[in-house]
């Protein structure tokens, strides 16, 4: 049995580390309301964007010139893997399930017999694809270094995506992060990019209006195609951010409580231990005072 001074360090180290907990959970707390307020932000931007894009690719569709990164390879051999995940871990089940979902396609391609090569942006990721996808991995990004997450991170990752689609190296772009639904629920996402997926809405109000583009279609989805796929990476990069910092303050906030229940238990058996120590002395001089 641990004595009493072992007890009191173990009640006092664990009191130091819900400390650090607490601080953590109310630093993850303030920069979350930041986080949130951009991700939310970026929303309305991304999906016009998506629309635009959708509009003026459905008024292409009968040309036989669409860019490639609408149009594709004409193959689905070769897929790249973009996962993005954080930099920094104590963030719960944040960054494996957005590996697990990776980890799950990859495998998927594999056995219908596909390539399959990863791109990473962020540590965690790297460093958990890395056991099992070494050899798969083809680049890596990471952004710990950066205070506010800019445009021009995702622009610079974006072009890095574009060289290599117009080398050759892939078909198919999948993008996976986390997207933020709410402090206690972040949903792991794959999105496809590249060739983009064009989604058929319903017009309920009836006929669509017709548009006429000036320049030629064509040579706008050339332009707007890059930026949009920036656009897109740039929206993953802030949900990714908001999900860590709610996944971070959930953490955190649970191992604050589970430290208050470990000091409760051990200051219980630290009280009954001394109580019992306490009891023995007093019955040995009891013993000794009679044997007198």
């Amino acid at each position: 049995m641990a004595s009493l001074k072992d007890m009191r360090v173990r009640i006092a180290s664990t009191k130091a580390t819900q400390k650090i907990t607490k601080a953590m959970q109310m630093v993850a707390a303030s920069k979350l309301r930041r986080a949130q307020t951009a991700a939310e932000a970026a929303r309305p931007y991304a999906e016009r964007m998506d629309a635009v894009i959708s509009n003026i690719a459905g008024a292409a569709s009968g040309s036989g010139s669409a860019p490639a990164l609408l149009a594709g390879t004409g193959s689905d051999k070769v897929h790249l893997l973009l996962v993005c995940t954080g930099e920094r871990g104590l963030s719960g089940a944040f960054n494996s399930s957005i590996v697990r979902l990776a980890r799950e396609r990859a495998l998927s391609l594999l056995n219908q017999g596909k390539e399959v090569k990863i791109f990473c942006v962020g540590k965690k990721g790297y460093e958990q694809l890395r056991r099992q996808f070494e050899r798969n991995i083809v680049g890596n990004v990471e952004l710990r270094s950066v205070k506010v997450l800019g445009f021009k991170n995702a622009e610079d990752i974006a072009k890095k995506i574009i060289a290599m689609f117009e080398a050759g190296d892939f078909d198919v772009c999948t993008l996976f992060y986390s997207r933020f639904k709410s402090v206690i629920s972040q949903v792991p996402t794959a999105q496809q990019i590249i060739p983009l997926v064009i989604e058929a809405k319903d017009d309920k109000a009836g006929a669509s209006a017709v548009y006429d583009y000036e320049p030629a279609e064509d040579e706008i989805l050339s332009s707007l195609l890059p930026r949009n796929l920036a656009v897109q990476i740039f929206r993953a990069l802030l949900e990714n951010n908001a999900s860590f910092y709610g996944a971070q303050m959930s953490a955190m906030d649970n191992a604050t409580r589970n430290a208050g229940d470990m000091i409760r238990r051990q200051t219980l058996v630290y009280n009954r231990t001394r109580q019992a120590m306490i009891t023995k002395e007093l019955i040995e001089i009891i013993s000794g005072a009679e044997a007198l």
